[in-house]
């Protein structure tokens, strides 16, 4: 298989394309949607690791591009910041998998082996989420529905700027 790595962290692109390497598969990176495009069509590349946020493009927005380019690539989607919303707009708009970070190797791949998913593997929940969870997932929510733009999401919220981006530095609380 061939691997295309689209995250802004370059230390964790290099340090996957060398486990993927080692395990004899081709891996590229690219920091960017724009590089990334660049690589689909010059390579010929079968499964593609994209991190949600990169420094200044949504993932959501590449993904988008990448498989209207090449719509049988396998898509899956790694974050620091999940939340329901983006989890559902990436499945909807064609990724394979959604996963959070850190992710190993293992579970990259295991993401997509799995196609299907198997009702008896996922546990549920026995309690409803903590209103900090809850918090969280409004917050990625109205973000989504502004594409990103951290002042119109304060501005909907009735919430300064900076408090808002205060919030979005923490990791999301569990539940």
């Amino acid at each position: 298989m061939n691997y295309l790595l689209v995250d802004d962290d370059p230390a964790f692109s290099t340090v996957l394309a060398r486990v993927l390497q080692r395990r004899g598969e081709q891996a590229l990176t690219a920091s960017n949607g724009e590089q990334a495009m660049a690589q689909l069509q010059s390579e010929n590349i079968d499964r593609v690791v994209l991190d949600l946020k990169l420094e200044q493009e949504s993932g959501l927005a590449i993904l988008q591009q990448l498989l209207e380019c090449q719509p049988a690539l396998e898509v899956v989607i790694l974050t620091g910041y999940s939340s329901i919303s983006t989890t559902v707009e990436a499945i909807k708009l064609g990724a394979t998998h959604y996963l959070c970070k850190p992710a190993g190797v293992e579970e990259i791949i295991a993401a997509f082996e799995s196609r299907r998913g198997k009702a008896g593997e996922v546990p549920l929940q026995d309690s409803p989420p903590s209103v900090n969870r809850l918090e969280w997932e409004h917050i990625q929510k109205v973000l989504n529905q502004h594409h990103g733009n951290i002042s119109a999401t304060a501005k909907t919220l009735g919430m300064h700027r900076r408090t808002l981006q205060r919030k979005l530095q923490k990791r999301p609380v569990k539940n």
